[in-house]
């Protein structure tokens, strides 16, 4: 006997890689916090600057948007005093 049945996959598609220091901003070459993937293919790269600046507008054309800006104020601006 036949089964009649679609085969399925279980693959899941790939999350967004999470920005690194290696990541530019397209606009002024700083370090990348936000990552616009757009309508019509490709991304663009932005400093939270820039991503401020234009973000109403990046908001209206993209797909996904990956913001990381919030890693500027969970990051402490110096570092523990160490105890001896």
């Amino acid at each position: 006997m036949k089964r009649n049945e679609a085969d399925v996959t279980t693959a899941v598609a790939p999350a967004a890689r999470a920005l690194t220091a290696e990541d530019r901003c397209d606009r002024c070459g700083a370090q990348a916090y936000l990552r616009v993937e757009l309508h019509a293919g490709g991304e663009l790269l932005f400093c939270a600057h820039h991503a401020r600046e234009h973000g109403d507008k990046l908001r209206q054309v993209a797909v996904n948007l990956v913001d990381e800006t919030h890693k500027l104020t969970d990051t402490p601006a110096t570092a523990p005093a160490e105890e001896y």
